[in-house]
């Protein structure tokens, strides 16, 4: 095997080791209550991030709308360009960052706060921007990237992944979601087929 894939490998296991053990879970409960209380107002989720977490919320997005909780995701760079028009009041906008200091994101996330939204932030630094002007703060950090240069995003984002992924976890037990309703949003493909024989 390649030394760098060992070495990849190995700082995988190493970093999202401790990340798991280091988890807060009273965090992200907080994160789910503000969530579920939204959802119960009829007030919209919105994911947002720049450059490679942008494609994380728009898996996050897809992820808890198929599991009780609709969101959407909110293009960072177009929302100050118009489609900050998608939020409203009191909705809760989700946003990803590693850095927690991309000026982008800020200008957004100041933008909406003029808004009024309530705000969850996942990052990589707690004493970011980021962390530091959201009302909730979820930690989603590692030391090594995992390769020799440690700048291209791969174990950042399976860290942001990670912890967003539990976050929909406790959300969809919250929402009761069923069998029956997961396979009225998705009755496509070959996960479809195998829910209709288990709910028709």
């Amino acid at each position: 095997m390649e030394e760098s894939l060992l070495t990849y490998l190995g700082l995988l296991d190493a970093e999202l080791r401790e990340l798991i053990q280091n988890i807060d879970d009273e965090k992200l409960k907080e994160a789910a209550d503000l969530i579920i209380k939204a959802q119960m107002k009829k007030q919209r989720i919105h994911i947002t991030g720049i450059g490679k977490p942008s494609h994380i919320a728009g898996y996050v997005a897809a992820l808890l709308s198929s599991t009780g909780s609709p969101a959407y995701f909110l293009d960072a760079t177009e929302a100050v360009h118009g489609s900050a028009g998608q939020v409203v009041s009191e909705d809760v906008v989700i946003a990803i960052s590693n850095s927690g200091q991309t000026e982008e994101l800020k200008n957004t996330m100041l933008a909406l706060k003029k808004i009024g939204v309530r705000t969850i932030s996942i990052t990589g630094n707690v004493n970011s921007w980021l962390a530091k002007n959201t009302d909730i703060c979820l930690f989603a950090g590692v030391k090594e990237e995992g390769d020799c240069y440690n700048k291209p995003p791969r174990l950042s984002i399976l860290a942001e992944l990670i912890v967003l992924q539990s976050l929909s976890i406790i959300l969809q037990e919250r929402n009761k979601l069923s069998l029956e309703d997961y396979y009225l949003w998705h009755p496509g493909g070959s996960l479809g087929k195998s829910l209709e024989r288990k709910v028709i």
